[in-house]
């Protein structure tokens, strides 16, 4: 099974800033550890190339609110 790394674009960080901007929500396959919370879009394209894995970029939902509860 190949490698997939599961980032999403951090909240946190604006267009620009010199922060990095994706945060790793998780690793699946191989014994790959990671030991950064975020990461750089450079960094990660560094690790694929290296490891053969696939990057998978999660859906942010900035700025969308969803209902977290039971409904009635």
């Amino acid at each position: 099974m190949a490698t997939k790394i599961f980032v999403r674009e951090r909240r946190k960080v604006e267009k620009g800033e010199k922060k990095p901007r994706f945060r790793i929500v998780g690793v699946s396959g191989s014994d790959l550890k990671v030991y950064v919370k975020h990461a750089r879009k450079k960094e990660l394209d560094q690790i694929k190339s290296e490891t053969g894995s696939e990057i998978i970029y999660l859906d942010s939902t900035r700025g969308q609110k969803t209902s977290g509860g039971q409904k009635s």
